[in-house]
């Protein structure tokens, strides 16, 4: 297979070579001429051809032909640039690094090095670089750092750590770019941790100096793995080295700190960072707030939330309905409607996640009234409340005997194109069956039925409880007459 892929190049191949470097004319005999733009403008292409034809030259006599060569190194470049098959732009690459005096350009070496990437010719590339090396030809840092992106694409971390070692053996010293993409394609496989940690501190012994990303990539993934002591002292090593850490490496180790339930030390970390002059990004209070929740720290959480505006960093919708989630999960929903007033205050507008939550409290505490009303400010305010909001409300208010209440949701809802679930049909025609009055009870169900109602809204499978209710009054009828 690999003589198959590494063949050498014979006539069909120059005449392949031929054909593409005047592709206007859809036959070879009447379209190859001496005039030819990619060629010497002293050179005939087609007597050239057709003297190798009639020898039946093989590749090393063909290597002995001084007045046939395949143009400059721009030339070359656009030919291979022109090839959708890669292993026939090595080919032609190859005859002409053949040619004396022939010095490939990195440019043409780069286009190669795409197209048998893309195609998954890696061993291919090694060979190019080993060829590349044995002849003394440079490459710039460019083509590097495509091969390194070309690895980290196909997954070959390897590969990836090797194009390191290999920028450094032809004299190209790596930047510290191209470090960090090499560490972030090793850190994203697991048996690659360690040769990421020995490449981040064996770099600067090569001249290429770790930069703040660099400390960050290996502090986030040693917090991901619980090794928060590493990750702290790759913190404090930055300070020592003159790499002044950002917003992202304090973030990072919060991160790690409340994955590890150490809220309260996330907290000084931000309070350290505050006073160091730092201001936190929108991200970092969304973990404090989430984890203070979690935590029970409500008082805490309030706080550093009335804090962020202060601070240069103005609360947004998802730092709101976390802290208001936290409150009405802990049986505090009437403190997380004063949040959502100071919300509004702050011009910040509720969404409906926000309103979901906060009437959900409201039910769990059996508040129904003022759920109700944040029902309808929400439809008021173009939200449409999900089927579990309404289900809940609903059933809440049957549980109390409001069934006129529980009517009145359910028509608002109806009234907004928004059909319930058949739970709650199955629930309100139970409810409303209990109703002793037979007067009050058409009212009710003529009030519900008087609305459009869709097919979705699944009335019918609701008609078993309404079933069960004359079922009642036939038994209790026939008990009378006996």
């Amino acid at each position: 297979m690999r003589q198959h892929l590494l063949r050498p190049c014979n006539y069909k191949t120059l005449e392949t070579v031929a054909v593409h470097l005047a592709p206007k004319t859809p036959l070879l005999h009447n379209s190859i001429s001496s005039s030819s733009s990619l060629y010497q403008p002293d050179l005939n292409v087609h007597n050239e051809l057709k003297t190798l034809s009639a020898t039946n030259i093989n590749h090393k006599h063909l290597e002995q032909q001084p007045d046939f060569s395949i143009g400059s190194p721009c030339r070359v470049q656009k030919l291979i640039a022109s090839q959708s098959d890669p292993l026939l732009a090595k080919e032609i690459f190859d005859y002409a690094c053949r040619q004396p005096h022939f010095r490939p350009s990195s440019s043409s070496f780069l286009v190669l090095i795409l197209k048998l990437g893309r195609s998954k010719y890696f061993s291919l590339i090694d060979d190019l670089l080993l060829s590349f090396k044995s002849r003394g030809y440079p490459l710039s840092p460019t083509v590097f750092s495509y091969i390194i992106k070309i690895y980290g694409e196909a997954d070959l971390p390897d590969k990836a750590l090797k194009t390191f070692y290999t920028m450094i053996e032809f004299g190209c010293t790596p930047s510290s770019k191209q470090l960090n993409r090499i560490l972030e394609i090793l850190v994203s496989h697991r048996n690659f941790i360690r040769p990421a940690f020995d490449l981040f501190k064996n770099a600067r012994h090569h001249g290429v100096l770790p930069n703040t990303k660099s400390y960050n990539i290996l502090m986030r993934v040693f917090c991901w793995n619980g090794d928060l002591s590493i990750a702290y002292t790759l913190f404090n090593k930055m300070f020592k080295r003159d790499v002044v850490p950002d917003v992202e490496s304090y973030r990072i180790l919060m991160q790690g700190l409340c994955r590890k339930n150490q809220v309260i030390g996330a907290v000084d970390l931000l309070e350290d960072m505050l006073n160091k002059g730092y201001v936190p990004d929108t991200l970092s209070y969304a973990t404090l707030l989430n984890s203070l929740c979690r935590k029970k720290k409500l008082r805490e959480a309030y706080k550093l939330l009335c804090r962020m505006k202060v601070k240069g960093c103005n609360p947004d919708v998802a730092h709101y309905n976390t802290v208001i989630t936290g409150f009405c999960r802990e049986g505090r929903a009437l403190d997380a409607c004063k949040i959502l007033e100071d919300m509004q205050s702050n011009r910040c507008l509720p969404n409906l996640v926000s309103y979901q939550s906060l009437t959900n409290g409201l039910c769990d505490q059996g508040m129904f009234e003022l759920a109700k009303d944040y029902v309808e400010e929400m439809t008021l305010k173009g939200f449409c409340p999900h089927f579990s909001v309404i289900h809940t409300l609903v059933k809440g208010f049957i549980n109390v005997g409001r069934i006129d209440d529980s009517c009145s949701v359910l028509e608002d809802m109806l009234k907004h194109g928004k059909a319930p679930h058949s739970e709650t049909w199955e629930m309100i025609i139970s409810g409303v069956c209990e109703v002793e009055d037979t007067v009050k009870l058409c009212e009710i169900l003529e009030k519900i039925l008087k609305k459009d109602v869709r097919r979705d809204t699944r009335i019918v499978e609701a008609g078993s409880g309404l079933g069960e209710y004359l079922i009642r009054k036939l038994q209790a009828s026939k008990s009378r007459r006996a």
